[in-house]
């Protein structure tokens, strides 16, 4: 078994430790040692320049190391083989950690408060129950569920969208264009999760944040993305935010990354920033996760997470 292991901009010692451990009887390669392309039976990449996994003849699977598949089925030439994507426990708690810190975050008002301590300002605002905010999630895949049933361990009312329809128990959902609609309605966090694919991108628009509630508790609606960049448009989250439409954002993910300098984005008072590291896959639990892919493969059980292409995801 040799597999070519390739993540533009990482560096990868602590992922080829991992992979040698969990499969000790294959041979990991890297661009930089690789000779012969036709040998290479299992590609584990992440970002890899469109075109590059077409020179690998013999490619049996494609395993993307995180969550996120946009890249590989941008790829007009990428090889028809599966195409595994990671869904583990651990890389979903981190998520769910990121939107639930987020929603407290913008919640309890706390970028006033740190702006009131910057000027010595002692003031008090008008605090909510959780049970008084409506949150909407995007994206009811195993990252949009984990979250949304956390959120409402806290006590947030909680509502999902998928593009189709899904049945939840304890959870109201919405799906398709007028379901989108009605759950911004009653919307006053809407979180996205969702993958990038030619139908969600750039949904995260003016048009969407004029229809968020306007009236409820916390004055006005927040936006939290951590799905995909390109489903935000960037200048039409400053123009909502500008004119009131939006009262706050939480942003991991950027239309281009790193978010380039002289974006408005970095200094704007009422956004939190982070450099798309919601939820960083561990080299430990990813290998693991990908290894028992491949055992199953080579063993001829059918795999965990195959991307369905026609969907994207």
């Amino acid at each position: 078994m040799i597999i070519l292991l390739y993540a533009n901009g990482w560096d990868m010692d602590a992922w080829a430790t991992r992979i040698r451990k969990e499969l000790p009887h294959a041979t990991i390669i890297s661009p930089d040692t690789l000779t012969n392309p036709a040998s290479v039976d299992y590609a584990m990449v992440w970002k890899p320049e469109p075109g590059y996994l077409a020179g690998f003849p013999n490619l049996k699977v494609i395993c993307s190391l995180g969550a996120g598949v946009d890249f590989l089925m941008a790829d007009p030439d990428l090889p028809a083989v599966p195409v595994v994507r990671v869904i583990d426990p651990d890389l979903t708690g981190r998520m769910s950690e990121y939107v639930l810190l987020q929603c407290l975050l913008h919640h309890r008002r706390t970028l006033s408060y740190l702006r009131y301590q910057a000027a010595g300002i002692w003031k008090d605002q008008a605090d909510v129950a959780a049970r008084d905010i409506r949150v909407g999630v995007l994206g009811l895949g195993v990252l949009g569920l984990d979250a949304a049933k956390k959120l409402q361990m806290i006590g947030y009312d909680v509502a999902g969208w998928s593009r189709s329809p899904k049945l939840i128990e304890g959870l109201s959902t919405y799906s398709g264009p007028d379901g989108l609609d009605a759950m911004a309605a009653r919307t006053d966090i809407l979180v996205s999760l969702l993958p990038h694919t030619p139908e969600t991108e750039g949904m995260l628009n003016l048009d969407l944040f004029r229809k968020l509630a306007q009236n409820g508790p916390l004055g006005g609606p927040v936006v939290i993305n951590a799905g995909r960049g390109k489903l935000q448009v960037e200048r039409d989250i400053m123009e909502a935010l500008d004119e009131g439409s939006l009262i706050g954002a939480s942003l991991d993910v950027f239309e281009e990354e790193p978010l380039r300098d002289g974006s408005p984005i970095w200094s704007h008072p009422s956004i939190i920033l982070t450099p798309h590291n919601a939820a960083v896959s561990d080299p430990i639990a990813t290998t693991a996760y990908l290894a028992r892919q491949l055992t199953l493969f080579e063993a001829g059980e059918p795999m965990e997470s195959v991307v369905d292409r026609n969907a994207g995801y």
